[in-house]
């Protein structure tokens, strides 16, 4: 789908950042250290800290919320922070030279986003709806990492998780048909639903057609019919247009593999 490419507004802080009563130290949130009462603390990359640890990190973290669209970064921005989202979905993005644009990954409570390895942010990350997420400054973090080495090690983890996940959305662009690639697509957030806690079969989709046809390499009237299908199958039933119910997981994980 040929987009042009996003222009950032005036005020990006309030369409897309920070919130102005973020602080730090909790400030924001009482006295405590909002991290301990964290939901997604246990999966998030500060999961490994305890007490004082916690404390450190709160000392340099932002909490920011982001409109629908709102932008954290653009492709080329400076790399100056990581983030983590607490909640939502943020939808990462490429733009190709010919105004094409591929999703490259949407990422949900837990998983962080950010990580550079030069100067500037390869990719563009987006709020597909509401979002919240912590925000460290990238020269503060690795601080830390330094202090404490097990943060670190954390990070690498998430990220070789991240790689083993693009290396599979390769497979999925190049070897998988239509329906191979959008049974894969709610096989992914089944497992990414357990892993919040709620229901493997009663899936939130808060993209729309277009994103996930720029995701799995489709057309947005592919992923349509794509859909409609599964549901005159009676694999999946369609209540709105930003659900899924999986009705038979079985022939969904066959039509993923292409039986």
């Amino acid at each position: 789908m040929a987009l042009k490419p996003a222009t950032k507004i005036a005020d990006t802080k309030t369409a897309g950042t920070a919130a102005p009563s973020a602080g730090k130290a909790g400030s924001a949130r009482g006295a405590g250290n909002p991290c301990v009462a964290c939901p997604v603390r246990g999966i998030a990359l500060c999961a490994p800290l305890q007490g004082k640890e916690l404390d450190r990190l709160n000392g340099i973290v932002t909490h920011a919320r982001f409109s629908p669209e709102g932008a954290a970064f653009y492709e080329g921005d400076e790399a100056e922070h990581i983030f983590n989202v607490t909640s939502g979905c943020v939808r990462l993005s490429k733009m190709l030279p010919d105004g094409r644009r591929q999703i490259t990954g949407f990422l949900w409570p837990g998983d962080f986003f950010g990580l550079a390895f030069d100067r500037s942010y390869s990719y563009t990350a987006e709020a597909v709806g509401e979002v919240e997420v912590c925000r460290f400054p990238r020269a503060k973090l690795e601080a830390l990492f330094r202090e404490y080495p097990k943060l670190e090690h954390r990070l690498l983890s998430m990220a070789g998780n991240e790689l083993i996940a693009a290396q599979d959305h390769m497979m999925v662009l190049g070897r998988k048909t239509a329906q191979e690639r959008i049974a894969t697509f709610l096989i992914l957030l089944s497992r990414r639903s357990v892993r919040a806690g709620q229901g493997e079969n009663s899936l939130d989709l808060p993209m729309n057609r277009a994103d996930i046809a720029d995701h799995l390499g489709l057309t947005v009237e592919t992923v349509s019919r794509t859909f409609t299908q599964l549901r005159k199958n009676k694999i999946i039933d369609l209540p709105d247009p930003r659900s899924v119910a999986i009705l038979d997981r079985a022939r969904l994980e066959g039509a993923s593999d292409g039986h």
